[in-house]
């Protein structure tokens, strides 16, 4: 542990913490475009300056050490953030008004704090989209050069698709070629982590980030536990995103981030449902009980509890298939249970 004092406040801290780390565990919080914890940047953006023993830093590159004295908004400061913010909106495109991500969007939010104001686009040529895959699009107009979806692709999904053109230092597909026709696996972990509107998912329900409630829940697809929030809007779920915490650490597969249309099908089945002369009709849940009661038993009662079997799912957590497994092989006496997802 190292002590430093972040604007007047003194602050014990791990001496492994970078200086932007230690300030947001204190409360101070340090505005960021490149960062992210679980991987290095080039520190491209460079809004994370902070005076640092009257010193100019880069708060996301630079590690604490004891006896730091750390401001994080002298007049200086915030002229210079005001300077980043200007160079980077100044040929972003005008759409804030119509762009999903508003409200929810870091540039947005820090040309408001720092008091920024777009009038007008610098002139330059717009670069086509990428709308060939159905999850999500690509806007190379809106990249503001962070890399951190380029990062996150080769160093966490270890895919290596995207990249920053050489020219114009905004996100393109690796090998000149659309998103459809690269490796990725669609993920949207590149998604998850833009700071902007520049990678933005295909959503069939509009929705603004004030509009909407999330909630923290486990992933349902298979037993990994991955922890996510579900974007609802008038209770109705319209986007997944990632949550830092184990044992994802913010990354999803493609069936986490995307697969959750099905919760709305209007196949999904709401009540049980039980087979006379052939067809299915709806049934009580107390119905269903007595009848498989009744049926289990007199099978069992005949044919002995090998007679029975049971087919567990992926779909449950692991807690509630432990629970299956258990009933099979005590309450019926069998050890026949298998699992959808066993290979």
């Amino acid at each position: 542990m190292v002590t430093i004092n972040i604007n007047g406040q003194e602050v014990k801290t791990s001496k492994n913490m970078t200086i932007c780390q230690a300030a947001e565990s204190a409360g101070h919080i340090i505005p960021t475009f490149c960062y992210d914890e679980r991987f290095e940047t080039e520190d491209k953006c460079g809004i994370c300056v902070v005076e640092c023993n009257n010193e100019i830093v880069k708060g996301c590159s630079v590690m604490v050490e004891e006896g730091l004295e750390i401001k994080t908004h002298t007049p200086e400061i915030i002229e210079k953030r005001r300077e980043i913010l200007e160079s980077i909106i100044v040929d972003h495109p005008l759409d804030c008004l119509v762009c999903k991500k508003s409200g929810h969007c870091k540039l947005q939010d820090y040309c408001y704090e720092y008091g920024v104001e777009q009038r007008h686009n610098e002139c330059r040529e717009d670069l086509p989209l990428d709308r060939s895959n159905p999850f999500y699009d690509i806007d190379p107009n809106k990249c503001i050069s962070c890399g951190k979806c380029v990062e996150v692709c080769k160093t966490l999904q270890c895919n290596d698709v995207l990249s920053l053109d050489k020219d114009n230092k905004r996100i393109k597909v690796a090998g000149d070629t659309v998103i459809n026709n690269s490796n990725c696996v669609f993920c949207g972990n590149c998604v998850s982590v833009c700071p902007v509107g520049a990678l933005q998912a295909k959503e069939k329900t509009k929705y603004r980030n004030w509009e909407v409630k999330k909630t923290q829940t486990t992933c349902s697809y298979c037993g990994v536990g991955c922890q996510f929030e579900l974007i609802t809007k008038k209770d109705k779920v319209v986007g997944v995103e990632p949550v830092m915490a184990a044992p994802n650490d913010g990354l999803l597969c493609v069936k986490g981030k995307f697969g959750y249309k099905f919760i709305d099908h209007p196949d999904r089945l709401k009540t049980p449902l039980i087979k006379e002369d052939g067809e299915f009709r709806e049934a009580t849940w107390k119905e269903a009980y007595e009848l498989f009661v009744s049926k289990a038993n007199k099978i069992k009662g005949e044919f002995g509890p090998d007679a029975l079997g049971g087919l567990a799912s992926a779909r449950c957590t692991n807690e509630d298939n432990f629970l299956f497994q258990k009933f099979m092989r005590v309450a019926i006496g069998t050890n026949n249970i298998d699992h959808c997802a066993r290979l």
